[in-house]
């Protein structure tokens, strides 16, 4: 694992890839099953679309980090990328013909650190459109 890890740390696109993937596997656990992975359009993207136990859809931002020396991985969802990721949840449910279903923008932070496991967080519902 060092090896990986020391790779992970020097490529910030295979991290954030490698993320994605570790955020996907985590959902799954919880229940949840993938409609869309890296669902791109005009206005965005959008890391990880889900639907809940609930039947709910899940837009999921998955932020991932090598570390937290300066801030919180979660600083990184500004009012900008909350409006940017609500129009491309807009196209997703339009184009996909999805409606009258519950909808909601979760957040995914991990942090893989220079040593032992690495931290994973869910906020549900982190924000409202």
């Amino acid at each position: 694992m060092l090896i990986r890890r020391r790779k992970l740390l020097a490529d910030k696109k295979l991290l954030g890839r490698w993320g994605e993937r570790r955020s996907e596997r985590f959902l799954k656990r919880k229940g949840f099953k993938k409609l869309a992975r890296n669902f791109s359009c005009r206005t965005g993207e959008i890391d990880l679309v889900m639907v809940d136990a609930d039947g709910a859809v899940v837009f999921v931002e998955v932020k991932t980090r090598a570390g937290e020396d300066f801030e919180p991985t979660e600083s990184a969802i500004t009012p900008a990328k909350k409006a940017k990721l609500l129009r491309t949840a807009r196209y997703f449910l339009a184009t996909h013909k999805i409606e009258n279903r519950p909808l909601r923008f979760d957040v995914i932070a991990i942090v893989l650190g220079q040593t032992g496991r690495s931290q994973i967080r869910h906020y549900e519902n982190a924000f409202v459109p």
